[in-house]
């Protein structure tokens, strides 16, 4: 006799106990339970109902089973079930950054697609973290009788219905109330069915298709990559091309193509403020089978716009890094815009780069792979210049208009002339200039808050977080010191210092600082702070960005959010503010991110027939890497950031990988860190033909976050399957010695430092 017995990874499981456990598949559930189904069992002595992922199911003999085998709780609904290319991303995800199965399954599906246990009727039970949204749907399916004689809302419901079935709120706003629709109903006239509600999130933005109308170079571009899609081969491609050059159009006429040949398109952009304008070019151009999927949206509408995909019903998804995830089928065209930025990478578990999931997803569904950046990634360009990647390029602004102008303000010379504004008299006087004219202008400051440091003016002690070793910073409108990793907050603001009883002075500028110098000095000016704390509420980042397009504003001061991706017509100035404290960041990718920024920066200005110019602020003016970012001069940095690379020994010559320790005693941690490199050390000894650098183990850069000291070793290795099997035998030795009690490891292969 055989039993049916179910492969399945559980919740709230640590890496060192994420393995397959058996359980027995009830006669109730037997038509219910296949791989990628979402169960519930009993885990534990206490049996616990714990959620769990269905990854393999199979006919045991009995004789052959594990002893007392315990049977599912309870199963979701096949449609529920993870599809096979959603289960094959969650092996990836598995494998590739030493997450748990369960971990990975969060990252698939998004909150609201979930399930939870509860108990119903005294028994465990599943039930979804978010309840269906459904709408009821009515269809004509008789003739209204003559008699009794209808009302005029029976006979304005029947005559709308004729065109085809209609939702309760599309006939409310006709004016047709639902008693009347219920009357229709028993007089067998209308029938009603429910459905999930549908959501269109762009009703707003018209459906206003225009001929895509393409340069010679864009064409040119076009012409090289639009093969790709018909072949039924995977391809990846670069596309290269400077500031302004409208790859936006080439990517419009690429998914046209797509659209055409019967398949589906997925667009990534890095920042949730890029999305609004990616989505009004593509709403316009296509039309209302367009999906999002990012972190803005409630769990509600996310889980509306997901059910929309995974039903079919949405032919494009454009999303933030997430919705490399989309359950889109036949998948044709990967767009990863501004590809050289960080948010790709996940900081939390599981810390998957989207390059990696996109790549994989283009391998799995044959599609054509399109990253694409003015200043792409050091790695990424290598890759296509050594034909790994199709390299194509646009080396001219659309409609040949100039790159802007760059100067730089030496704020050295500014201390020395008595100005010790965070603004220099040059670039008010620039921003007066663009008042007079009626012309926009933006400033970059990658630094939210009021005063970046608080300093006792007698010890010299720094106001730092008690749980996280940063300083805290000072935010003007709450009043208050905040850390911007913990979230910790000091009321009322201290004046006094806490060791010594000295004055505290504060110092450093941040968005909210500049903001008042700016209103200052310029009085008249309507300035638009964006930050991470003005664009906390629901659509602020398309609010604003609306706002400032339609002229309502004359300055947008901002973080990195305003530095790339946006289009106005009216800016003719940007400046650069705090960008120093970037240059001489630690991690390898230090330069690689100033160059990126203050490119990306300069290229939103004079975009449109108005010339456009930009101002640097800085100390070291005469600093290589901004000089080659002012002439956008990308070849020139490469040359000199690839040899950078190649004689330290970063990517792409190496995987760089760090595996952090975390705990509540800071010498155990590093005792842990240090025997876990040891570990590692032995069986790398034993296949002498991996290559493998290990460093450390230091303090991390921020040695303490929310209260546990935090330890690192940096390896600098080759990320494949023989590498990762060694890692993971490393891992086991060191749960067996029961040290993840002293400090929890993590594994990331995507940063470039710390994690």
């Amino acid at each position: 006799m055989t039993l049916p017995v179910a492969q399945v990874a559980v919740d709230q499981a640590t890496i060192h106990f994420d393995k397959f456990y058996s359980y027995r598949i009830p006669a109730e559930l037997q038509d219910h339970v296949w791989p990628g189904s979402m169960v519930l069992v009993p885990f534990g002595r206490g049996d616990h109902a714990r959620m769990a992922v269905v990854l393999a199911v199979a006919e045991v003999e009995e004789a052959d089973a594990p002893p007392r085998l315990k049977a599912l709780y309870d199963a979701a609904p096949e449609q529920a079930r993870l599809t096979p290319d959603l289960l094959e991303l969650v092996r990836f995800l598995k494998d590739r950054t030493f997450c748990t199965w369960f971990e990975a399954v969060k990252a698939v599906i998004p909150y609201g697609a979930q399930y939870m246990a509860v108990t119903a009727g005294g028994k465990p039970r599943m039930k979804n973290r978010l309840q269906r949204a459904t709408e009821w749907v009515y269809t004509l399916t008789g003739e209204l009788p003559a008699k009794p004689k209808p009302g005029p809302r029976q006979l304005a419901a029947v005559e709308a219905l004729r065109v085809g079935p209609l939702t309760g709120r599309q006939l409310e706003t006709a004016g047709i109330s639902k008693p009347t629709l219920d009357t229709l109903c028993q007089k067998g006239v209308l029938t009603a069915t429910r459905q999930d509600k549908t959501l269109d999130l762009f009703a707003a933005i018209p459906f206003d298709p225009q001929p895509l109308a393409l340069s010679a170079e864009q064409q040119q571009a076009y012409d090289a990559l639009a093969p790709n899609l018909a072949d039924g081969q995977p391809h990846a491609a670069l596309l290269h091309g400077v500031t302004g050059s409208g790859k936006t159009v080439v990517f419009l006429k690429l998914i046209e193509r797509t659209l055409e040949l019967g398949r589906k398109a997925l667009v990534l952009v890095p920042e949730i403020s890029l999305t609004p304008q990616m989505i009004r070019r593509l709403k316009s151009t296509f039309g209302s089978r367009l999906a999002v999927q990012h972190s803005a949206l409630n769990n509600t509408e996310r889980l509306l716009q997901w059910r929309m995909i995974q039903q079919g019903n949405a032919d494009i998804v454009v999303g933030t890094r997430s919705a490399v995830f989309a359950p889109l089928q036949n998948l044709g065209l990967i767009i990863v815009d501004e590809e050289q930025e960080h948010t790709y990478q996940s900081e939390s578990a599981p810390r998957y780069d989207a390059h990696d999931v996109a790549k994989k997803r283009a391998a799995m569904e044959n599609a054509l792979l399109v990253f694409a950046s003015a200043t792409p990634r050091t790695e990424t360009y290598h890759a296509a210049k050594t034909g790994k990647y199709q390299l194509v390029t646009l080396t001219r602004r659309y409609g040949g208009r100039p790159l802007p102008n760059v100067d730089f303000i030496d704020m050295r010379a500014e201390l020395t002339a008595g100005n010790p504004r965070e603004v220099s008299a040059r670039m008010v006087q620039e921003l007066k200039t663009n008042l007079q004219n009626g012309e926009q202008s933006i400033l970059l400051l990658n630094r939210r808050g009021y005063h970046t440091v608080g300093m006792c003016t007698a010890c010299g002690q720094v106001l730092k977080c008690p749980n996280c070793s940063v300083p805290m910073v000072y935010h003007k409108p709450q009043q208050a010191l905040m850390c911007h990793h913990c979230g910790h907050t000091v009321r009322p603001l201290p004046q006094l210092c806490p060791a010594c009883g000295g004055q505290v002075r504060y110092s450093g500028f941040g968005t909210q600082r500049v903001e008042e110098e700016l209103h200052e000095l310029l009085p008249d000016a309507r300035i638009l702070r964006m930050d991470q704390d003005s664009t906390g509420q629901k659509n602020a980042h398309e609010t604003m960005l609306a706002q400032f397009g339609r002229q309502e504003y004359d300055i947008l001061l901002g973080t990195q959010m305003v530095a790339k991706g946006l289009d106005f017509e009216k800016v003719t100035l940007v400046g650069v503010l705090g960008i120093d404290s970037l240059l001489f960041g630690q991690g390898f990718r230090a330069y690689e991110s100033v160059f990126s920024l203050v490119t990306q920066v300069i290229g939103r200005g004079g975009r449109a027939s108005l010339p456009g110019r930009a101002l640097i602020q800085t100390a070291v003016p005469n600093h290589p890497v901004l000089q080659l970012a002012a002439a956008q001069g990308y070849e020139d940095f490469y040359r000199e950031e690839i040899a950078f690379r190649k004689y330290g020994l970063y990517p792409p010559f190496c995987a760089f990988c760090v595996i952090g320790f975390t705990g509540a005693q800071e010498g155990a941690v590093a005792l842990a860190a240090q025997r876990f490199g040891a570990l590692l050390a032995q069986h790398a000894a034993q296949h002498p033909q991996l290559p493998l650098r290990i460093l450390g183990p230091a303090p991390m850069a921020i040695a303490m976050l929310n209260g546990k000291y935090r330890y690192k070793l940096t390896l600098k290795c080759r990320n494949d399957a023989a590498f990762r099997a060694l890692l993971r035998r490393a891992l086991d030795d060191y749960a067996a010695e029961k040290l993840p009690q002293k400090a929890a490891v993590i594994v990331d292969f995507n940063t470039d430092g710390d994690l």
